[in-house]
């Protein structure tokens, strides 16, 4: 006992205990009680505050959306014409005979074998223009516009700006009469055998009309503008996006 400080030595048996040992079992278990309720109330209360509010949800919501990556641009329509993105270069082959005139592989060959079928019936479907960089397209809405003396929304009825256009996709091609070629390009295409021959029988190869009369876009019509949506890709391509930025359009 030596070694030990006097002050941390246990106590001899025979020394009466502290007065607080003999305090009422009533009063030891009270003060339990109350110990165990403050815990209680202590992690409630710590609950409640860890429980996100309606309005820590929505910045947390607007915290992830500023979290999009690069290169991934919301759909915004303009000027009544969608978004698109331009379609891989290894994505795209040259017509047989356009060299000039490129579509995605699976849309060139579809029309290959539509205008094969329209030739063994009399019509000859020549092909007016097909892929179109976003570059091409500024050219053709602004130098143009400019040129006409048109203000955007007039240009924009003919023409989509860059960006925006079907043609960007590869899947897109404007097609004309090769008897009557002085209606490429126009409504007067409408009245050529070809266009009717394509009225009836352009779904048969997955190509429909992308501008009719009356469209949702109020573009103007354009009876020589077709697309391809023969597969998944381009049925999302052109379909997603109509129905993300206009839910009650039937055309695009």
């Amino acid at each position: 006992m030596d070694d030990i400080p006097e002050a941390i030595r246990q106590s001899s048996p025979d020394v009466e205990a502290p007065a607080a040992s003999r305090l009422s079992p009533l009063l030891i278990w009270g003060g339990a009680i109350g110990l165990a309720t403050l815990a209680i109330g202590l992690t409630i209360l710590w609950v409640i505050r860890s429980v996100p509010t309606p309005q820590a949800n929505q910045d947390i919501e607007a915290s992830a959306s500023s979290n999009t990556p690069e290169g991934t641009p919301l759909p915004e329509a303009l000027l009544g014409h969608f978004p698109y993105t331009e379609a891989p270069a290894q994505d795209l082959v040259a017509l047989p005979g356009y060299e000039t005139i490129q579509l995605r592989n699976v849309a060139a060959e579809a029309f290959q074998r539509m205008s094969t079928a329209a030739l063994n019936e009399g019509m000859y479907l020549v092909p007016l223009s097909g892929f179109r960089s976003i570059a091409d397209q500024e050219y053709l809405f602004f130098e143009v516009k400019e040129e006409r003396a048109q203000v955007a929304t007039q240009r924009a009825e003919v023409s989509a700006p860059p960006g925006h256009s079907e043609h960007h996709t590869g899947y897109a091609i404007d097609i004309g009469d090769a008897d009557q070629p002085d209606t490429h390009l126009s409504e007067s295409f409408e009245q050529t055998p070809a266009f009717q021959w394509l009225a009836a029988n352009a779904a048969r190869y997955s190509f429909e009309l992308s501008f009719p009369k009356g469209n949702a876009q109020n573009i103007s019509y354009e009876p020589w503008h077709w697309r391809f949506v023969g597969d998944q890709e381009s049925l999302e391509t052109f379909y997603s996006a109509r129905q993300d930025l206009d839910p009650q359009s039937t055309n695009n």
